[in-house]
């Protein structure tokens, strides 16, 4: 039987960590690094201050050569848009030896509406 996206979601969420809102800023004001993996037009629409854009799609391909993602120990905190697609990202990037590696409940959505830090837009 062919699986659905909400399979594939779902068997992401099994194997990873997610965080909320709260968790996420606090990782961030740490020093943990936000990965957008929503679409570039998503991104410029708005994002988290100092995220670094790497859409879902291009993950695999590009994560190896990015400058801020050569130390596999470092925290990533990955969102999307609602949830989805991060959870895929944050499962891949376990895959690839990332272990420091968690998903934003929510996305971007939820944390647009949950946090006092303003969205950054693209100038």
């Amino acid at each position: 039987m062919a699986k659905t996206t909400m399979d594939l979601v779902q068997a992401a969420k099994s194997v990873i960590t997610e965080i909320n809102i709260q968790q996420a800023n606090d990782m961030l004001a740490k020093g943990s690094i936000a990965m957008d993996v929503r679409e570039l037009l998503e991104y410029e629409t708005g994002h988290i201050a100092n995220a670094r854009h790497i859409s879902r799609g291009m993950l695999e391909f590009m994560i190896g050569n990015h400058p801020d993602f050569q130390d596999k120990s470092i925290s990533i905190v990955v969102y999307c848009k609602s949830g989805g697609r991060s959870a895929l990202a944050t499962a891949t990037l376990q895959q690839l030896g990332f272990s420091n590696v968690q998903s934003m409940l929510g996305g971007f959505d939820e944390w647009s509406k949950g946090s006092d830090i303003p969205p950054q837009t693209q100038a």
